[in-house]
């Protein structure tokens, strides 16, 4: 069965990338992209001594709308839809929030990456060879050849500025600890740049679906959460709300079962499984092949015209972004995903396509007259 959905390409001037932009424009950082007017216009009208970005994995725009009742905290404040970057992953847009950079520009392009130059599939975040646990080398590859300044290291020159996550130096251990920490640091004096990184409600989509009892108890309790946080701030406090991309239930397609296909690819796939580079030994078969078994399912694109699309961003390009795509890219747009084999994740929801359910994010503004 097919399953139409409505489909949604990156818009790179109302994303992600510039909420970035005008955090960078607030706190007089030179910024690469277009700002979002909605954030530059309460900023400049409020001039806050605490902005604080929230971004809560997975919690797209449609399920907030799908899973919230009308008059819940996060409705109430709830500005309108902005678009996530492509692929529509939290590796690519958490980089892109944290940067002000697109896809393109940082090239941290998905869950697990092809270095050309190491001649390695690698999981970004893990520095493991991908779907193993094994470590692809003794340095991080993502930090060696794709690095990147922070947002918040820019600011750290001339203002207070910290990261509040789950990893890394003093992780936070919970929801309310991360909210606790947010509140008690807006308390001090200095003006201040927060990001605070939360990673649910997309772990428990991943595993139950987006429409389970576990998923919807987890928005409502983000929901109730956040509003009491806000109860707690003040009036010189502004914290922008959104998510890395949204969430859509699937299927997964093992190639496995299709090893007519499988034999003509001369390495893993990688990017995503909705966002999946292939790299083969026969262009012409893989097209015939591919166009047979899955077009229903995957736009195809080859790796020039996946480049001159710019549906990994615009700006300038990475030295290396071109070495880190395959022959061909499929991007997904039904709800369907490619497992390479048996190791390879079986989730019941993923993201990374351009359904609206996976590209539309929530721009939610909290501020106090």
């Amino acid at each position: 069965m097919v399953i139409d959905m409505k489909l949604l390409y990156p818009n790179y001037e109302d994303s992600i990338v510039n909420i970035a932009c005008s955090i960078e424009r607030y706190f007089n950082i030179e910024y690469k992209h277009k700002t979002i007017k909605d954030i530059d216009n309460i900023l400049d009208k409020k001039k806050p001594k605490n902005v604080v970005v929230i971004l809560y994995d997975g919690m797209g725009y449609n399920l907030i709308n799908r899973i919230l009742e009308d008059n819940s905290f996060l409705r109430k404040h709830l500005i309108r839809a902005i678009s996530s970057v492509s692929p529509s992953t939290t590796t690519a847009a958490t980089t892109s929030i944290r940067s002000g950079l697109t896809p393109m520009e940082h090239g941290w392009l998905g869950w697990d990456l092809y270095f050309k130059k190491e001649n390695k599939i690698v999981t970004m975040f893990t520095n493991k060879y991908k779907d193993t646990d094994k470590d692809a080398n003794t340095y991080h590859l993502g930090h060696k050849y794709y690095p990147y300044i922070e947002i918040v290291d820019k600011i750290k020159e001339n203002n207070y500025a910290k990261n509040i996550l789950p990893f890394g130096e003093r992780p936070y251990f919970d929801l309310n600890d991360m909210l606790d920490r947010i509140y008690y640091e807006c308390k001090k004096d200095n003006k201040k740049y927060l990001y605070a990184y939360y990673s649910n409600p997309d772990s428990i989509m991943h595993e139950y679906g987006t429409d389970s009892e576990e998923s919807i108890k987890m928005f409502k309790i983000i929901n109730d959460k956040t509003e009491e946080l806000y109860n707690k701030i003040d009036k010189d406090t502004i914290i922008i709300i959104t998510a890395d991309h949204g969430h859509l239930n699937n299927e997964g397609i093992l190639l496995d079962n299709y090893p007519e296909f499988k034999n003509i690819l001369d390495k893993d796939i990688w990017i995503e499984g909705r966002f999946c580079s292939f790299s083969t030994n026969n262009k012409d078969k893989f097209r015939e092949l591919f166009n047979k078994y899955f077009s229903k399912d995957f736009k195809l694109y080859t790796k020039e015209e996946i480049i001159e699309s710019k549906i990994f961003g615009i700006g300038e390009e990475h030295p290396l972004f071109r070495d880190s795509l395959g022959d061909f890219i499929a991007v997904g747009i039904t709800n369907k995903y490619f497992r390479y084999s048996d190791k390879s994740v079986n989730l019941k929801s993923m993201h990374a396509g351009i359904t609206e359910d996976e590209m539309l994010v929530p721009l939610i503004i909290l501020s106090k007259e």
